[in-house]
Parts: C-alpha cells; structure tokens; sequence
C-alpha cells in the first residue's frame, strides 16, 4: 500500500464532497477502497482509522456512529457536557505492590 495521504485526510476528502454525514462503515469502505487497503490488512486498519478519526479535530462523531466534518456542525451538536458525567466515588484506589519492581530511585530516577 503506497499511498500519498492519511486515512483521516482521505476520509476528509469524502466527507468533503458529500451534503451529510455518513455512517462509519460506509466511510471505512469508502477510504479503504480509495486506498487500495490490502485484505489482510482490513480489520487492524480499521480499528487505526476509527482511534485517528476520534483524535482528529476535523471530524465530528455523532448519535448512531455517523460521522462529519465538525465544522459543519454547531457547537452544540458536538458538544459533551462533562457536568452530566456521574464519577463512582465509591471505588477505592488500591495499593500497588511494588516491591517486586526494578524501579529507579535516586538520580536514577527520570
């Protein structure tokens, strides 16, 4: 596979020529297709693509795995409000057993 652009740049070329979002798998096949992805290469590929469209700031994930261009979008489509995410206090932090670790101390230390 030698292939000039990134699998997020292809697929912003995609999502570029169309009026709406798109599903995710119709948006894999297309940029796989566009990029001659090898069949062997298929299912780890496409688990790279969707951690890189996450990371990607040009995109925007939306409800049913659509996805677009974010600045199609407005802010309150692609918007999460992190005050309606509930945290587990509950849930306490164990200690870890390190002794059985060759960790640095000292100036050995990072």
């Amino acid at each position: 596979m030698t292939y000039n652009q990134t699998m997020t740049d292809v697929a912003y070329s995609c999502l570029s020529k169309r009026k709406k979002e798109v599903e995710f798998a119709k948006l894999w096949t297309e940029v796989a297709k566009t990029m001659r992805i090898p069949e062997e290469k298929l299912k780890r590929k496409k688990s790279q693509f969707y951690s890189e469209l996450m990371l990607d700031t040009r995109f925007a994930s939306l409800d049913n795995n659509k996805w677009d261009l974010r600045n199609r979008r407005s802010f309150k489509e692609v918007h999460v409000n992190t005050k309606d995410i509930e945290i587990d206090d509950d849930e306490t932090d164990e200690l870890i057993d390190d002794s059985g670790l060759d960790i640095p101390s000292g100036e050995d230390a990072y």
